[in-house]
């Protein structure tokens, strides 16, 4: 059984729709940019950059009973979803309870929780009413399955920075078990609040000036926000209905490192992307390009390479590689779908992103970098890794169709 994307829905710093994401992936943009001035969640911080959406409005494509039910991550968590499905025209085609929604989510409503905790603690007042199911990190899959009418398996998937591949991955393993014939699935996030940003600047690996992975100098990641969602479903049924099919989602690996809470190792990953070959039916000769997690701190990037490097032998100094988090940020449990999405396109465009702002790559890490302006090249096969803290690791692997 072959399980195929037919919509795609995104709302990201690189733009408000999957379409303006895919032009900028290729048009080397950045979204990352300085926060206001007056950003109250700037203070104190020792980076100034984050991946913001900007010009985002809820109330052009939610209902004021939806916005009051929800904050800003589920917001583009559902405007999202709403883009893929209708570019996939898969609602109508079937009984709600034939179809999944599975939605990653690493921090939930942050953007509401703390400025009501803050009320609580600092004037004792009553907190919103709204206050716990704004907060749910489920919330934006409770929201998108009932705009939608989906009564089929529906939850969230919480891995920190792999929520959305896994979320991905889940959707994969309902269709092809016959639970469900399709799904809406991907991620949302939105944690620039001070807390967040304050407790990342804590850890000491956010990039005081802006995320560069791979790079010899590279100094740490940048923090994001967004949504980006996929529609999957049987290759039977879209061809059944005369859908379009953008790519095959061919074969999912996850893995635990169970070693470290915050440092990654080498095995782990590895591991997660033997097991997305083998579930695809192919072997790491077929690789042309890879969407690395690519955070950007010395210690992740220099283990993903040794990752990359077990798993394809000789070819691993020449497999294509980029991380599109040097335009996007890291967006936390959203992350894992916009790059999904940036493979997607890949694929079908035949063309590989850059690594934005890169100078010199790290040589010490022998993996050939995408640099300077988008690469063509005749792909049919694609990783897209995502590893989190805890050594949660999941990859999807992508075929062109």
């Amino acid at each position: 059984m072959r399980i195929v994307v037919t919509g795609m829905g995104a709302v990201t710093p690189l733009g408000l729709t999957a379409a303006e994401f895919q032009q900028a992936i290729f048009a080397d943009i950045t979204g990352i940019g300085p926060m206001a001035a007056d950003d109250p969640a700037a203070k104190g911080l020792a980076f100034k950059e984050t991946g913001r959406v900007r010009g985002f409005d809820p109330e052009a494509h939610l209902t004021p009973q939806q916005i009051a039910l929800s904050e800003r991550g589920s917001q583009m968590g559902l405007v999202a979803a709403q883009e893929a499905l209708q570019q996939s025209g898969l609602i109508g085609t079937l009984p709600g309870e034939d179809i999944a929604a599975v939605i990653g989510c690493s921090t939930g409503g942050r953007s509401v929780e703390e400025p009501e905790t803050a009320k609580l603690y600092t004037k004792g007042t009553r907190v919103h009413p709204f206050t716990v199911p704004r907060v749910m990190a489920s919330s934006g899959t409770s929201l998108i399955s009932m705009q939608h009418g989906i009564t089929g398996p529906a939850y969230a998937v919480s891995t920190a920075c792999s929520s959305a591949t896994h979320a991905i991955g889940q959707a994969l393993h309902l269709i092809r078990s016959g639970a469900v014939t399709a799904a809406v699935c991907g991620g949302h996030e939105a944690p620039l609040t001070w807390g967040f940003l304050r407790a990342w600047d804590s850890l000491r690996v956010v990039s005081p000036t802006r995320c560069r992975p791979f790079a010899a100098d590279r100094d740490g990641m940048t923090i994001a926000e967004g949504a980006a969602m996929l529609v999957l479903e049987t290759e039977e049924h879209a061809l059944a209905r005369g859908a379009q099919i953008y790519a095959e989602v061919a074969g999912f690996g996850m893995s635990a490192d169970a070693h470290h809470i915050t440092q990654a190792s080498t095995d782990g990953p590895a591991r997660a992307m033997r097991l997305a070959l083998r579930d695809a039916g192919a072997s790491a000769n077929g690789v042309g390009y890879i969407n690395a997690h690519g955070t950007g701190t010395l210690v992740n990037d220099r283990t993903e390479a040794a990752a990359i490097h077990a798993v394809f032998g000789d070819r691993g100094s020449c497999v294509p590689v980029s991380s599109t988090k040097a335009q996007h940020g890291h967006a936390m449990g959203a992350s894992g779908a916009m790059e999904a999405l940036a493979t997607i396109f890949s694929l079908q465009m035949q063309m590989l992103p850059s690594t934005a702002g890169m100078t010199t790559v790290d040589s010490a890490l022998q993996i050939d970098v995408i640099t300077g302006p988008a690469r063509p090249a005749p792909v049919t096969l694609a990783l897209s890794n995502s590893f989190a803290f805890g050594g949660l690791n999941a990859v999807l692997a992508l075929r062109r169709y």
